[in-house]
């Protein structure tokens, strides 16, 4: 905040209903520096409202503390590293320290300084066409590297800070209620483009060994490697459709599309629009999903997955995940049924560790996401492999660390193999009952209570499943 301009003090102010202080501080020229040296008295003088006052000084004495508890930490973890090297040494202190400067996202971040042509289209309110979305983008991710001190690699908590700082100070770029997942995934897509070129980086180089990645060798796909009509002639039971020039150009432009790291999303959109009726008559004529997925591969994307499964219900099924474990996360780890098991153990030693609100209650959404199906008595090995191989054919998630926030990874799993990486467990549980009804899977008996619970809240049945 020291280094902060008085444009970015002005968007900090706007960001927490502040607008009406904009003009005076603009006047006074109060920069980041000049903020935090303002005492009592002076704040009196530059603020005219009781309310105002109080907000503001609020503010920056919790920046204050904020800034004096990180400094304490790192010179207590500095002196426990001298008295007791082999518990907080090295590695082990630099990532305890960082992960403590990662939870102060939510209280400082703030937006970048927009140049002049992108902040007049924001201002007029108007949704900004494709390359001005890069703009944005390119500006967002610069921003966030700086943050990261030149890290190239935020994790989804970090992501998600940012993209909901963009939609509340721009409300209108969350376009029908998707406009979350797209910023989001054209933020990554950003930093995926800027570490691809990169040899140099210990870091990308690290993590590019971990993935698979050699120097020198490009990832293959086997559907970028097939031409369309390879392709149709392994489909048994072809449909007269596919036969069409139009449509022929229509999926070979999802699959080029598919490969590249800045995808055209609006275009995306509408080609997946115009080939629905395509992949609807393949689904329900049972053709192999690994068939249907070279000709569609969008369909791994999880907003597409959601996309798809609004086109054909007409529910967002990731807001109304997202209300459901708000709502129900509680009262699941409440009940008397979940007390003792594994899960509830593991989040209430891991619940010990953490003070943060927002870390908590990520936790106890996670927690009772992965509870469901020991609530209903149904099979959890058919619902999410937790730390373990994933053996159903049927559509389950795998989870890895569920509550270590630096490190847990949450993927859908068809047939045994990879679909979609996510980001949460809202995601997740959003892409799980998506891909049921996306691509006509029957319900495992043995889970039907679960999902019968789930789909009863997100179509909002008259009288839906209660818990038990």
């Amino acid at each position: 905040m020291e280094s902060w301009s008085v444009e970015q003090v002005c968007n900090w102010l706007k960001q927490r209903n502040l607008g009406e202080l904009i003009p005076k501080f603009r006047e006074e020229e109060i920069s980041g520096a000049a903020l935090l040296a303002l005492n009592d008295r002076m704040v009196q003088q530059l603020v005219k409202k009781i309310g105002h006052q109080a907000v503001l000084m609020d503010l920056i004495k919790k920046y204050q503390q904020q800034k004096s508890g990180l400094e304490s930490l790192t010179y207590c973890c500095e002196m426990a590293s001298q008295k007791f090297p082999e518990v907080l040494s090295g590695k082990n202190l630099k990532s305890f320290i960082e992960r403590h400067k990662m939870l102060q996202w939510t209280s400082s971040y703030v937006l970048p300084d927009f140049p002049y042509d992108v902040k007049c289209i924001l201002a007029e309110k108007k949704c900004p066409d494709h390359s001005m979305r890069i703009r944005i983008i390119e500006f967002l991710q610069a921003d966030m590297t700086k943050y990261l001190e030149g890290s190239l690699y935020p994790n989804s908590q970090q992501y998600n800070i940012v993209v909901n700082a963009l939609l509340q100070a721009y409300p209108f770029l969350d376009e029908d209620g998707n406009g979350f997942l797209l910023w989001k995934r054209a933020l990554k897509d950003r930093f995926k483009y800027v570490r691809r070129p990169i040899e140099d980086d210990e870091q990308v180089l690290r993590n590019k060994c971990k993935f698979g990645h050699r120097r020198g060798h490009s990832r293959k796909s086997s559907f970028a490697e097939n031409t369309l009509d390879d392709v149709q002639g392994q489909v048994e039971g072809e449909p007269a459709h596919l036969k069409g020039s139009a449509m022929d150009l229509h999926i070979n432009w999802l699959n080029r599309e598919y490969l590249k790291t800045q995808r055209n999303w609006e275009e995306v959109d509408n080609r997946m629009n115009v080939t629905i009726e395509i992949r609807r008559k393949m689904i329900s004529d049972k053709a192999p999903l690994k068939d249907i997925l070279r000709l569609f591969p969008f369909l791994r994307c999880p907003y597409q997955l959601f996309r798809e499964f609004q086109l054909l219900t007409h529910m967002d099924i990731y807001k109304k995940t997202v209300e459901i474990l708000e709502i129900y996360s509680e009262n699941i780890l409440s009940l008397y049924v979940v007390r003792n098991n594994p899960i509830n153990i593991m989040l209430q030693e891991n619940l010990k560790q953490h003070t943060e609100e927002d870390v908590l209650k990520y936790m106890k959404m996670t927690a009772a996401c992965l509870l469901l199906p020991e609530v209903f008595g149904d099979d959890s090995s058919l619902f999410a492999a937790v730390n373990e191989e994933v053996k159903a054919v049927t559509p389950v998630l795998e989870v890895k660390n569920p509550f270590n926030v630096n490190s847990c990874e949450f993927a859908l799993y068809i047939e045994r193999e990879e679909l979609a990486q996510l980001d949460d467990c809202t995601m997740a549980l959003a892409a799980l009952v998506a891909a049921f009804h996306v691509f006509d899977i029957p319900c495992p008996k043995r889970i039907h209570r679960t999902l019968n619970f789930l789909e009863s809240l997100v179509f909002e049945v008259r009288n839906p499943a209660c818990l038990p």
